[in-house]
């Protein structure tokens, strides 16, 4: 079965360490590079053993041909998506055994196949105790089947070489690319600052709690995985996931990693898996805006100590549900949505949750600092009272919006300021102060930190207006001679057309390349800058970071990036490479030696608005490929080029006006409203 492992496009670029660009122009510079073997001619397969003595022949092997190799082995043996969620299980039980009794692996690894087809399957039930579930999901026959043995040889060959827990690691990681648009994984600063606001305050004095950490909404484990990399003491961990193979798959990778560890499958709200057990710590990113959380069948639980969560207040009930499971003196910390703060329908909950001393703080964070949220969340902190505890008098409100690669710190600063000495909360900053109980007990209730805090205008309003004011005077000035100056034609000089092409067949002829962003590109959090379809309307550079993978396109300077929604009708050049191409956007990328850029620019420009103008609905796509552009000569075209390049740069102008415009009208509004500035005499 591995000798006739295939791997496609994407796999040979995850092996190179490139893009997907890469791998297509080798298939085409390239006479000996290997032939499809299977596949379609959109998506073809080639065989995995032709592909590693070529890249390893041409210096270009960069990834391990052995994980490649156990990842089609893995894929081979199923027909769907539910087949690959249970040979996945299949694996993560192997995995458990082998590194839960080695030498024993070892006796049976150097038996024959038939003998390991017969012994095997009732070692790995037993090794899949840790995670429920997952033997019934590895489906074990009394006797396996031939390629599950094959599969099992070539998982021990990679354990081998990575280990068991980073063998495992790599299968669910790509399990989980392959269902990226289902997964939403909270970034690790995030999950590092909860857990570390949740651990900075003095932990519960009872000893007889069994539990240390409980994230009733874990998904792939993100909290308790961190939670088990950062406890001193290595502290029972309990998760509970709605999606039963995620469940399995985090309940593996804990045991793999060595935590103490128990994760059910099961809906918390509605199926509680932990009935009556508590926990030091309660940290989660639970759904948002569930309209069916089980408010029906829930309204008489015990859990809704505060109030019965409102049908629409799905976080509500997570708050609660937290604190229910939290030993007395305990804390929960949970990512909210910014509504939960003011929405009126939560009002008595919130105001029951302030008149009762279990909400202590709430901070927001920077825009972005979740990716695929459309806005910016807020950090809530509750403490479950302790007897005899006076009820608090304050909350804190901090806002870390203004620091977005330091929030972090900000955040943790202003928690333990409070902590320790509520009044050293004001540090000047205006990032964080100490609100009364009672001044939030008002018609509305409202916990959005932002209202709280101090104006931050000070006298430094009036240089800022005034040299934000000169800009956009300077900038007015400069637009009349952005504008190109084009001369008239007859009307007999007018039908004088150029035969036209398209896009479609300039690449066919190689004169430009046609690159469109993955199906399933994300917005997973990294390091590595992406373009954005809002970058591009707004004629802006990258204003979002990525993490790498295999499919991703890169932006080279030159390169015309196009958004594919017909409402979007513009094109840009791009003038510093190094970013991936985001999702809802193609690039052509042309050979300078035969067509000028701005050239094919001007003409997508063109297509872009003409789609516009021809769509009925706001999804109307703009196919790049059938973009018309007219047959020229090289001197031809930079002529034309030049003129379209001048129309984009009073574009450009244009949109700079608007937004000093847009400045100097905020900067003047907050300095009259702070008292900083006033008419002149």
């Amino acid at each position: 079965m591995t000798n006739d492992a295939t791997v496609t496009a994407a796999d040979i670029a995850r092996l190179a360490g490139v893009g997907r660009a890469a791998v297509s122009n080798w298939r085409r510079r390239h006479d000996d590079f290997p032939r499809p073997v299977g596949g379609t001619a959109a998506s073809p397969a080639f065989s995995l053993a032709e592909v590693e003595g070529w890249l390893r022949g041409q210096g270009k092997l960069t990834g391990s041909p052995v994980r490649e190799r156990v990842w089609q082995a893995l894929r081979q043996t199923v027909a769907g998506d539910a087949d690959l969620a249970g040979v996945l299980a299949f694996a993560g039980a192997f995995l458990l055994f082998m590194n839960g009794d080695p030498g024993r692996w070892r006796g049976l690894s150097r038996r024959p196949d038939k003998d390991l087809a017969i012994s095997l399957p009732r070692a790995l039930r037993d090794a899949a105790a840790p995670a429920p579930g997952l033997a019934d999901a590895a489906g074990l026959p009394p006797r396996l089947p031939d390629d599950r043995v094959a599969l099992v040889r070539t998982l021990a060959e990679l354990a081998g070489e990575l280990g068991a827990a980073e063998t495992f690691e790599f299968l669910r990681t790509r399990y989980l690319e392959h269902h990226n648009r289902r997964v939403y994984l909270t970034p690790e600063p995030v999950v590092r600052l909860m857990l570390e606001l949740g651990r900075s305050a003095e932990p519960p004095g009872d000893a007889e709690a069994d539990a240390a950490v409980l994230d009733p909404a874990c998904g792939t484990g993100s909290f308790l995985r961190m939670a088990h990399e950062t406890a001193a003491d290595g502290g029972l961990l309990l998760g509970e996931e709605i999606d039963a193979t995620t469940a399995q798959m985090t309940a593996v990778h804990l045991a793999l990693r060595g935590a103490r560890a128990e994760v059910r499958p099961g809906d918390s709200l509605r199926a509680n898996a932990f009935p009556g057990r508590t926990a030091d710590l309660v940290v989660s990113n639970p759904p948002f805006n569930d309209r069916s959380w089980g408010y029906e069948e829930l309204t008489g639980d015990p859990r809704w100590e505060y109030g019965l969560p409102p049908r629409m207040e799905s976080e509500l009930a997570w708050l609660q549900h937290g604190l229910a499971h939290t030993r007395p003196g305990g804390h929960v910390v949970m990512l909210m949505p910014p509504a939960v703060a003011n929405r009126r329908s939560g009002r008595r909950i919130r105001s029951e949750l302030l008149r009762r001393g279990a909400l202590r703080a709430v901070i927001g964070l920077p825009a972005g600092a979740v990716p695929n949220m459309a806005v910016a969340l807020t950090v809530w902190i509750l403490r479950r009272p302790a007897p005899g505890d006076h009820p608090a008098d304050d909350v804190l409100m901090a806002d870390t919006s203004a620091d977005p690669d330091g929030f972090r710190d900000v955040a943790l600063d202003a928690w333990r300021r409070y902590l320790r000495k509520p009044e050293s909360v004001d540090d000047g900053t205006g990032r964080s102060v100490v609100v009364r109980i009672i001044d939030l007990l008002d018609d509305e209730v409202d916990l959005t930190p932002a209202r709280y805090l101090p104006q931050r205008s000070t006298p430094e309003s009036v240089g800022a207006f005034t040299a934000e004011r000169d800009r956009l005077e300077r900038k007015m000035s400069e637009l009349p001679g952005m504008v190109a100056e084009l001369a008239s034609l007859t009307e007999a000089q007018a039908r004088d057309d150029a035969a036209m092409t398209t896009v479609g067949e300039l690449a066919k002829g190689g004169v430009l390349e046609v690159l469109r962003s993955p199906a399933k590109a994300t917005l997973d959090p990294g390091d590595t800058p992406l373009l954005v379809l809002e970058d591009v309307v707004e004629g802006r550079g990258p204003s979002r970071t990525s993490a790498p993978g295999p499919d991703d396109v890169r932006v080279e300077a030159g390169d015309v990036v196009v958004p594919t929604a017909a409402r979007h009708p513009v094109a840009r050049i791009v003038r510093e490479g190094g970013a991936v191409l985001g999702p809802g956007l193609a690039l052509v990328r042309v050979d300078p030696e035969r067509a000028d850029a701005d050239f094919v620019a001007g003409w997508l420009w063109l297509g872009a608005r003409d789609a516009r103008l021809r769509s009925s609905t706001s999804t109307a796509r703009f196919d790049v490929r059938r973009a018309r552009l007219p047959r020229l000569t090289r001197a031809e075209q930079e002529r034309l080029g030049a003129a379209f390049r001048r129309l984009a740069d009073l574009e450009a102008g244009l949109r700079d006006v608007r937004d000093l415009g847009a400045n100097v009208l905020r900067l003047g509004l907050d300095g009259l409203g702070a008292g900083t500035l006033r008419p002149r005499d």
